[in-house]
This record gives structure tokens, sequence and C-alpha cells, in this order.
């Protein structure tokens, strides 16, 4: 049975970070400390049939949580009557490459830097049989502005907690498409090996400013995905960016995720143990941020025509009652969580110091879809 028993909040909730496809996030704070928190705040509707999502992010961050200066660390969660509210580490330095493109400069080895923190967080992941599955630089944000700031592993949604390394274990299509590796596409069964995948796509991003599958649809880049098509072109993208590099990328983006090296493997390479850079005209390391930051500008300019395409095209498809019904629902119940403002008036189910906490969550949430379908009646 779900818990009676309610406390007084112990948050205050303020101004909204951001927004998701069901939930929304909300910075918060903590109200005897004073420390803040990214609040991710998911309304329970929304929540019904999907009640194992939520369980399976909270025990994943529950088994990795503050054991790794990478990885973002889980510190709370609670419950009103009408949402679930999950307490993260506030990160206030921005993501991966805003920051790369705010730099004065931008070398090989700093690239290098970044994707060895990524990819020791991502071996630890691995080690406690963690699969992430959805590792891409939106969800790669530095802990704050400092220039000695952790850079953390966010938006575990996605992720599983599986013992066996056997590759068959996960068949569902996830992830966000440029980033997915060719096993997820073809339903052949997937694991860790996904994530090695991301990082190849993520470390060519973070070289060049653009990502090696990019097509004009979506269709075109799955299937250059799946057959491996990629190349370092145009060359005169390349022409800073050393050969130890480009292996690098190579070894991530092995077809096979069986032949694909793990993310240990991938931390004894080269390119992370010792300096690689190509030299300017002045004997020093090639400065790659005047290129990448290009690139990425006129990419980002053609994704928003892209997608404001795609978007026309999606609201044409939801001509339909049951789809428009499901659109207005979304819309309306990601409101009425961001209206909600919590403090130490507000009386809460408080799972966070509950060991069974994700069992109990499971019921009080299954609870509350049964009390309103009879309301609803």
């Amino acid at each position: 049975m779900p818990p009676t028993q309610t406390v007084p909040c112990q948050y205050r909730t303020g101004k909204t970070l951001g927004s998701g496809t069901y939930a929304i996030v909300k910075e918060a704070v903590h109200i005897k400390t004073g420390t803040h928190y990214a609040c991710k705040v998911i309304n329970k509707k929304l929540m019904e049939g999907r009640e194992h999502m939520v369980r399976n992010e909270i025990a994943v961050l529950k088994k990795v949580s503050k054991s790794h200066p990478n990885i973002v660390t889980l510190h709370d969660y609670f419950e009103t009557a009408h949402n679930l509210y999950l307490c993260f580490d506030l990160c206030t330095g921005g993501e991966l490459f805003d920051r790369i493109c705010a730099k004065g400069n931008y070398y090989e080895k700093d690239a290098a830097h970044l994707v060895g923190c990524i990819f020791g967080a991502v071996a630890y992941l691995h080690k406690c049989g963690i699969v992430h599955r959805d590792l891409k630089p939106e969800n790669l944000l530095f802990r704050d502005p400092s220039e000695e700031a952790d850079i953390m592993i966010c938006d575990f949604g996605l992720s599983r907690v599986i013992e066996s390394d056997k590759i068959g274990l996960l068949t569902e299509i996830c992830g966000t498409p440029g980033y997915m590796a060719p096993e997820i596409f073809l339903k052949s069964g997937h694991h860790k090996p996904v994530d090695v995948w991301a990082m190849g796509v993520i470390t060519y991003f973070l070289l060049c400013g653009y990502t090696p599958f990019d097509r004009e649809s979506q269709a075109k880049e799955t299937e250059a995905i799946i057959a491996g098509d990629y190349k370092f072109e145009p060359v005169e993208y390349w022409e800073n960016v050393s050969d130890t590099a480009k292996e690098f990328i190579k070894c991530c983006l092995t077809i096979n995720p069986v032949k694909r090296p793990s993310a240990q493997d991938m931390l004894a390479h080269k390119w992370l143990s010792s300096e690689h850079y190509v030299t300017d005209s002045t004997g020093a390391a090639a400065d790659l941020l005047p290129q990448v930051k290009k690139n990425f500008d006129a990419k980002k300019t053609f994704r928003k025509a892209v997608f404001t395409m795609m978007a026309m095209k999606r609201m044409s498809s939801l001509a339909s009652p049951v789809a428009e019904s499901f659109s207005r629902n979304l819309q309306q119940y990601k409101e009425e969580s961001e209206k909600e403002a919590v403090d130490e008036n507000e009386h809460v189910y408080h799972h966070g110091t509950d060991d069974k906490g994700p069992e109990v969550l499971s019921a009080q949430i299954s609870q509350l879809s049964v009390n309103d379908k009879s309301k609803a009646n």
C-alpha cells in the first residue's frame, strides 16, 4: 500500500529552467540549508503507464549518485498530490558546446581532456552494470561557471541497470537518432557498446562542430548510421586534427558491437594518454575554435530550418481527434506542473531516505492513477 503519512515540504521551488517531452525542470532551494537544486517535475497524469521509466531512473541514480565527480547526483525525491519531484545537482556552468564556443581558443588537447573525463564516467557506469543510452552534448553540463568545473553526465531517463553483459538484452529503439548505434535501429539487441558509439559521435562533433551522420532527412541519417557511412570531410575542416584523434573516433564507431572496444579500452587509447595535435604556421598547436564554431553555427541554422519544417509536418499529422487530444492534454499537464509552487506549507510524500523508495513510489503512483480514474467515473 502507498504511504499515508505526509510531511512538510523541505523545498521551495522557483523559476523554470527548461522543459522536456513529459517533464519540466525548476530551480528549488532546500529551506533549511539554502542549497539550490534542479528539480525535475513530472505530472502524475503523464506518468500513468510510464511508472517503470521513473522507477528505473531513480534506481539507476541511487546506485551511482555521489560516487563519481562526472555523474549528476540525485539528492532527493518527493511527491505532492499532483506531481513527482526529483532533486538533482544544479549545474550552472552551461552545456558542453556552449561553453566551448564561449572560450577564447580551443585546442585538440582540450577536446581530449573533455572526452577522457566523460569516458571515465561512462566506464564507471558500465562497471556498475548501467548503460546510459542517451549520451549527447545536451546531456553534458558543467557543474559551475569556473574554469576547472567538472563536466557532468545528466538525464538518466533511458538508462538501464543490467548486470549481465549479454549484447541482446535490450531491443527497444530509444535515444537521440544522430547518436544512436546501428544495433539500436536494427533491433538486434544492444547494451553497453551503444554508449561507446555515442562517444565516438560526440568526439567527432567536438573536433569539427557537426556530427558524422548529418543528412538532409532522418531516414538518410539512419541509413548512414547502419552502414557506418561517414568521412573526415571536407578536408579543410579536418586538416588541423591529428590522425590519432581520427583513429580514436574510428575505434568508437566500429559497426559490429561485439568488436567495438569497451569504454575501459578507450580510456587506454593513446589519444587520451598523451598529447597529439597538428601545428599551425607558427609551429604552435592549431586553434580549432574558429572552424568548429563556424561549422556549428552553420549547422545550427540549418537544423533550425529543418526542425521548423518537421514541426509543421508533425502539426498536420496531429489532425486526428485522438492526436489532438493527446497533444492538448500533454501541454495542459506540463502547464499544471509549472504552475505548482511548493514550500514549507505544502505537505508531501517524502521518499528520499527510504531504501525501498522506487517500490513505494510505484505503488503510490499506481494508486493515484486508480483514484483518478474512479473520480472521473
